[in-house]
């Protein structure tokens, strides 16, 4: 009886991918440190230890759902996608009548519903309804299509763009473009894996490379804002893309925060300054702009850590879908992939100046609920790769009903 419930307990270990629950600890780690230290020098009103305590709280939530998502197999993930997907729609069209009117006062987004002090981000919790969606429906196409012909090819394409446009629309309403890109990484990586033939996906990006480009020349040029201002770009939004663009000639106004963020990456040097010391002041650096806490705190040895748990973390997740041989996981796996990359990418790349400010959080680091339980969401449907390890795909007859 001994032996068989130690074998029990060494089955469940073998099932649990401890490679991520150690990436995560360490990042979540050094995002309560650093939050600490933002608390501390930002501002004599900011209760230090309530906002600490507040972040630990909601990693005890995230951590707590991401357990909950674990226990779902395959299966019962596959019936329950269109469900996650059609319930974040709802709350992407209510927040646009319920919006905290505090918060869209000052940040001109209406993302956000709020309850005293505590806020809920609904596009956060459309991430990972919309990665199963996804991958539910490439699931289903390939079954139905196991040889990719143009046709097929160009149907899936459709049907992927459809559950986009209503996430897209909803967004563009709430004026939260930075969140909208996010979804359009994931929907990008998803079609990259999903075995269409690069006899249509390379005029497709390159139809994509022209877009980007002919947007590019829209935002700088005076008379293409007149055309984007006319279908509803926000000044703010053309104040972000000037920061982008010439960051050194308005750094006491709209180029502020970023041009303070590479000074304090910057005067961290190669080993910082050490842990708690703060001689530069970069706005909201306790969520958009943590990186400038650990660049000036840790230096370039500091920064070059937290990148290194980051690929951690992704090896560790391509590793898990390798292993797992499932094709429906494989594009769940995909899109949390690309939602974790994308957030890292964007922060980090806005931190120092090389993006465009979004206002898109550092992932398990920057503080913030709605963005953390997305991301220990995301985590938990890759840990239910290995906890539910199945070595083989479904059949083709009886995969999912």
């Amino acid at each position: 009886m001994a032996e068989e419930s130690r074998l029990r307990s060494q089955d469940e270990d073998s099932r649990i991918d401890w490679g991520i629950i150690f990436s995560v600890m360490m990042l979540g780690l050094i995002g309560l440190a650093s939050i600490y230290v933002a608390a501390v020098h930002d501002s004599s009103s900011v209760n230090v230890t309530k906002q600490v305590i507040s972040q630990v709280m909601w990693f005890v939530i995230g951590t707590a759902i991401a357990v909950i998502v674990m226990q779902f197999d395959s299966e019962q993930l596959w019936r329950v996608a269109p469900i996650a997907y059609w319930f974040g729609i709802f709350l992407l069209a209510a927040v646009l009548v319920l919006y905290s009117r505090s918060l869209f006062a000052s940040t001109g987004a209406k993302s956000w519903f709020a309850v005293g002090s505590l806020t809920l981000q609904p596009s956060e919790v459309m991430k990972p309804a919309f990665i199963l969606m996804l991958g539910r429906v490439v699931t289903m196409h390939n079954t139905e299509h196991p040889t990719h012909t143009m046709a097929s090819d160009w149907q899936l394409i459709g049907k992927l763009i459809a559950y986009m446009v209503p996430v897209a629309i909803l967004l563009k309403l709430q004026n939260d473009f930075g969140t909208m890109l996010v979804f359009f990484a994931i929907l990008g990586g998803v079609i990259l894996v999903s075995g269409i033939s690069w006899r249509l996906l390379a005029p497709t990006f390159a139809i994509v490379a022209a877009i980007a480009g002919t947007a590019l020349y829209l935002v700088i040029s005076q008379s293409g804002r007149h055309i984007l201002e006319a279908i509803g770009f926000k000044q703010y939004q053309f104040a972000r893309i000037d920061t982008w663009l010439n960051p050194s000639t308005d750094t006491s106004n709209n180029a502020y925060q970023v041009w303070q963020s590479m000074k304090a990456i910057g005067s961290g040097q190669i080993t910082g300054r050490g842990f708690n010391v703060s001689h530069v002041t970069v706005p909201v650096r306790e969520s958009d702009m943590i990186f400038s806490v650990i660049g000036e705190n840790f230096g370039f040895i500091g920064c070059a850590v937290v990148i290194l748990l980051y690929f951690l973390l992704i090896y560790q997740m391509i590793r898990v879908t390798f292993d797992t041989k499932n094709e429906f996981y494989a594009y769940i796996s995909t899109g949390v992939i690309m939602m974790i990359l994308f957030h890292v990418f964007e922060n980090i790349g806005m931190s120092i100046g090389l993006l465009p400010m979004t206002g898109i959080p550092l992932p398990f680091i920057s503080q913030g609920g709605s963005a953390l339980i997305a991301n220990m969401a995301g985590i938990g449907l890759m840990m239910s790769m290995r906890y539910h390890y199945k070595s083989y795909m479904f059949s083709r007859n009886d995969r999912f009903e």
